[in-house]
């Protein structure tokens, strides 16, 4: 049997879901700066039921503290894109979601 992903990261993180519920999980991506202060490019990040915009995802992380929160915390300019779309704090994530952080980029 092959499992998929998000499964993988469901079965490695604890369960707040219900039994029989399976919980939403996000491909998250960190670039640039963001990669260098949390000392990882990517993970999968189990949704709680009360995380279903990019916004509340942001704020579920900088929830860990440490360098999350000073990656990610209030005051910090950082620019959010799910599945390849540049998008606002409002956007919906849904199940498989690819969620990318990273700082602004300037155009000279």
């Amino acid at each position: 049997m092959v499992e998929s992903a998000t499964q993988s990261a469901a079965a490695g993180a604890q369960s707040t879901a219900q039994p029989g519920v399976q919980p939403a999980a996000v491909h998250v991506l960190y670039f640039a700066r963001l990669r260098e202060q949390l000392g990882r490019n990517a993970e999968w990040v189990e949704l709680p039921p009360d995380v279903r915009t990019a916004g509340e995802l942001r704020h579920h992380l900088v929830g860990r503290g440490g360098a999350f929160g000073e990656a990610l915390g209030p005051g910090k300019t950082v620019r959010v894109a799910v599945d390849q779309i540049m998008v606002g704090d409002d956007a919906r994530l849904t199940n498989g979601a690819e969620v990318a952080f990273f700082p602004p980029v300037s155009r000279r």
